[in-house]
């Protein structure tokens, strides 16, 4: 089987296991994001996020992850909901958080796509990420012509917008490369970062991590500082705020992933449900049912709503 017509057998197989969208890149060192990344790093933008500092060779050259590597298959699964929260609840979860942990869903549909390359060139080398290791993700999905990185640091997929998850698979299989994505999608456009109450988005394409509301309800650790709790509301885990600006979103559409859809907490819970969260339903409606929010602590969570609670005056 030649390269093009094994690469177009893999991408009818991706799209088959659920993804919206495939791509592939050559597995070369990203120079180009060294100085970048540096620079983030420099500034302190990861806050309490140190594993963003480790592994900084290994986040430039895939070839250190999978010796021998020679092409990258990127995928990317729509989550954008067909149902939202009620309109009525004070306490919002980012929209990538409403169903089962896309980590999971992801690396099992990857690992489906690994072995079905395995089927067709007998032996390669290989390993699925999604979100999960030093890996560059939306830089590769650019190298891959998937889309382009907009103001907002979210990968924009030119008429269907950034509501998506990012896959990886670093193969030794030789695959055609896509050509790489560069048309910027976001030209004069400014309106996710004038959009951000926080001020998180400090230039195009640069987050500040430690002021973005999906690092302060989720990685920091401790509770909220006290020049962001009046700002967070109505965010109790994660934040859509940058991507609803997004005039590249009016194009979402809802996905079909059956493990992506509301868990009840989402789909069902009021207020005081929220506002009266003991640690034993905690476990059971987020840790037992593999809830991304499953990630915070019942304290972290407790105090994110809090928050809320206190920002809005909304007691029930």
């Amino acid at each position: 089987m030649d390269r093009k017509t094994l690469t177009d057998a893999l991408k009818q197989k991706a799209f088959e296991l659920g993804f919206a969208v495939c791509g592939v890149a050559r597995a070369d060192a990203l120079e180009s994001q060294r100085p970048v990344l540096q620079s983030w790093l420099q500034k302190g933008f990861h806050g309490q996020m140190q594993y963003m500092a480790r592994n900084r060779e290994k986040r430039i050259d895939p070839r250190l992850l999978v010796p021998g590597a020679k092409s990258i298959v990127v995928v990317a699964m729509n989550y954008y909901p067909e149902q939202h929260q009620p309109a009525n609840t004070s306490y919002k979860v980012a929209r990538y958080a409403y169903g089962a942990d896309y980590h999971f869903i992801i690396r099992n549909r990857l690992a489906k796509l690994a072995d079905y390359l395995t089927e067709l060139t007998e032996k390669h080398t290989f390993r699925v990420f999604a979100d999960s290791a030093p890996v560059l993700e939306r830089s590769w999905a650019e190298e891959a012509g998937i889309g382009k990185t907009g103001k907002n640091t979210c990968l924009i997929i030119s008429k269907k917008g950034s509501f998506f998850f990012l896959g990886e698979m670093i193969t030794s299989a030789e695959l055609d490369a896509d050509q790489p994505f560069e048309k910027d999608l976001c030209g004069s456009c400014r309106k996710c970062m004038d959009a951000c109450p926080t001020g998180a988005i400090v230039g195009p394409g640069v987050l500040d991590a430690c002021k973005c509301i999906s690092y302060l309800t989720i990685e920091l650790k401790e509770e909220i500082p006290a020049q962001f709790r009046n700002l967070i509301q109505p965010w109790v885990f994660g934040c859509d705020i940058c991507q609803e600006a997004c005039p590249h979103n009016r194009h979402s559409s809802a996905h079909e992933i059956p493990e992506l859809k509301p868990l009840s907490p989402i789909s069902s819970w009021t207020n005081r449900d929220w506002e009266t969260l003991t640690k034993e339903v905690f476990v059971k409606s987020f840790k037992k049912a593999h809830s991304p929010l499953a990630r915070v602590s019942y304290e972290k969570l407790m105090d994110n709503i809090r928050c809320v609670t206190d920002a809005t005056g909304d007691q029930t």
